[in-house]
């Protein structure tokens, strides 16, 4: 699925790279449904519930959430089969697990930047942003990967990415993150757009 996308998962090519016969694997899953349902869910296991259950015993909200996003940017194939889950959204199993786990990440991330001391506003507009962000990483490092910074400069662009995507708790008061005054031609499009 990550190489190639949920249409690359077909039971005669899959049986050959693995060295099995169409037997051996109708042994193991009835059909391609029941081989991409069980993908599925380990994926959803792994790559969502796992990661949170790998993170919860950090007490410090901000490492907390630099640690959630160290492990999102550490998977390239992660990444990879994500995007390819997310183009066969128009498969409606595969559309419902992509919803259910992008839910859940948002859900668990704006719980962290709640624990910053955000309102629950803020919290929601902070996390809905960083994953916004992390889904954007993946693109740009599939679709132009000459582009997406390597070596040192990853370093240098996760640390922009910590200072941009998380507000210090000492930069949280009353549930408000301080954030810079607004430019006149941001507060020109923002009424712009809610009309």
């Amino acid at each position: 699925m990550a190489g190639g996308g949920l249409e690359a998962v077909a039971v005669e090519p899959l049986a050959r790279r693995l060295g099995v016969t169409k037997g051996s694997f109708y042994w193991h899953f009835p059909n391609r449904g029941a081989l991409v349902q069980a993908a599925l869910e380990l994926w959803e296991r792994q790559e969502t519930e796992d990661a949170i259950a790998g993170i919860e015993d950090i007490q410090d909200p901000y490492e907390r959430i630099v640690l959630l996003f160290k492990q999102s940017n550490a998977s390239y194939r992660a990444g990879r089969l994500y995007l390819a889950l997310a183009a066969a959204s128009d498969d409606p199993v595969v559309s419902e697990v992509v919803r259910r786990i992008s839910a859940r990440r948002l859900s668990y991330l704006q719980d962290c930047y709640a624990a910053l001391g955000l309102s629950d506003h803020d919290a929601k507009l902070w996390s809905t942003f960083a994953y916004a962000t992390f889904i954007g990483n993946q693109q740009v490092h599939r679709d132009a990967p000459n582009r997406f910074p390597a070596g040192v400069e990853f370093r240098e662009y996760f640390k922009l990415m910590l200072r941009t995507l998380i507000p210090h708790p000492g930069d949280v008061s009353g549930g408000q993150s301080r954030l810079p005054p607004e430019h006149p031609h941001v507060v020109a499009l923002s009424s712009e757009t809610r009309k």
